[in-house]
């Protein structure tokens, strides 16, 4: 069964209508949808990480783990690229250097400034988790169907260069 429950159409009581009652979906504000939407997507690529080892790991590490890909950043430079306090910033980052995820380096341009790099063990994490999304974005495209993905990710930016006016996109606040 879909779920759905048939509507009667003022036949005998009992008789079913083969039009299937209104997808409560269907008027539900964006911003409950895209929410909906995010956290369902979340908690199963959650699931997966904890199943494939990663599970000391949260959303706002992996968060972290993207800005600091690369070349690495001072905690000043990832509090503005997350949208958080300085002082949160070098919270998250003692916690995740004391597990072993990142390290502190003298920064190249001196000074008494520290550059934050990602370790070997932070790397495997992304790894990990770039084959787990790039897995369950699949299996999402065959269950929606064939070319719902690629338009939903169409409308979706053009959302997004909307409400930025075409300007930098805004970060992905940590809010969960």
């Amino acid at each position: 069964m879909d779920g759905h429950k048939p509507v009667t159409a003022g036949g005998p009581p009992g008789e079913r209508d083969p039009v299937p009652a209104r997808d409560p979906l269907a008027s539900t504000e964006l911003t409950f949808l895209l929410g909906i939407s995010f956290q369902l997507v979340l908690a199963e690529f959650t699931r997966r990480l904890d199943a494939a080892g990663h599970g000391d790991v949260r959303p706002v590490h992996g968060m972290i783990f993207q800005v600091l890909s690369g070349d690495g950043a001072t905690s000043s430079e990832l509090a503005e690229r997350l949208g958080v306090t300085k002082q949160a910033s070098g919270q998250l980052i003692t916690d995740l250097e004391k597990r072993g995820y990142v390290r502190r380096e003298d920064h190249p341009r001196g000074g008494r400034r520290r550059l934050i790099v990602l370790t070997g063990k932070a790397l495997a994490h992304l790894e990990a988790a770039g084959a787990i999304l790039h897995q369950l974005e699949s299996e999402i495209a065959v269950r929606a169907g064939g070319g719902t993905l690629p338009a939903l990710r169409t409308e979706l930016a053009r959302l997004i260069r909307a409400m930025t006016g075409d300007g930098d996109i805004p970060p992905l606040r940590p809010l969960w």
